[in-house]
């Protein structure tokens, strides 16, 4: 496997150090790491998909600590919803929230039923509608790693520590979360990982100041 990921990735090195006439030169580096774009869209990549990560995690962990404490049928039942979103292409489905977030989308439609409200907020275009877009998306890439670790514990640290006078919080945080840290790590990394080279979402739902490293690489091999 490692040779399978290293071996394209050496191949493109090698060829970005030459010209088309086969020179060696540092040129195409000096030229990128001199470009402000690049360092703004470098920075934009890191930061929005940091954020993806950390919100994602935010919405799966009690996703998956819900589905940790089922009976095995209504989990699989459950689990299935989960899956739900990998049955649309992530086009189909970047397409799909520029109708529900757009101005008059069916958030906003909602929104302005309240009594109060005439309009409500930008959702697309914007950082916003990337972020949306992103967790969506990546919600089963957390939750499973996630749960695999929690069903993956021993129920009979969580009934020691209750008959020891633990409460449900004290329990929680001193071995329920502590011992489903290998999940969270392993779907944190996934998620972040391959946010880094999304492309679809944010060239459909974010605005021209969420540019990510992908759309640029786009722009310049058109």
């Amino acid at each position: 496997m490692a040779i399978i990921f290293l071996f394209p990735i050496v191949g493109v090195f090698k060829q970005s150090l030459h010209t088309i006439d086969g020179l060696f030169t540092w040129e195409a580096y000096l030229e990128l790491w001199g470009s402000s774009l690049f360092s703004k869209v470098l920075w934009n990549t890191f930061e929005i998909s940091f954020m993806a990560t950390v919100l994602t995690l935010l919405l799966a962990y009690p996703i998956a600590y819900y589905l940790a404490k089922q009976e095995p049928r209504p989990r699989a039942f459950l689990m299935v919803l989960v899956l739900l979103p990998f049955w649309t292409s992530i086009l189909v489905k970047s397409f799909a929230f520029t109708v529900v977030l757009g101005e008059n989308g069916t958030i906003n439609s909602i929104i302005t039923l309240l009594p109060g409200i005439d309009s409500g907020p930008k959702l697309l275009f914007n950082r916003m509608g990337v972020m949306i877009g992103l967790t969506h998306f990546f919600i089963p890439f957390m939750v499973f790693p996630i749960l695999t670790s929690l069903l993956a514990q021993n129920p009979d640290l969580a009934k020691a520590a209750q008959l020891m006078g633990s409460g449900p919080i004290r329990i929680f945080t001193r071995i329920t979360l502590p011992l489903s840290m290998p999940g969270v790590m392993a779907g944190s990394l996934l998620v972040f990982i391959i946010s880094l080279g999304f492309f679809i979402t944010p060239a459909l739902l974010g605005g021209r100041k969420d540019l990510m490293m992908a759309n640029l690489v786009d722009f310049y091999t058109r």
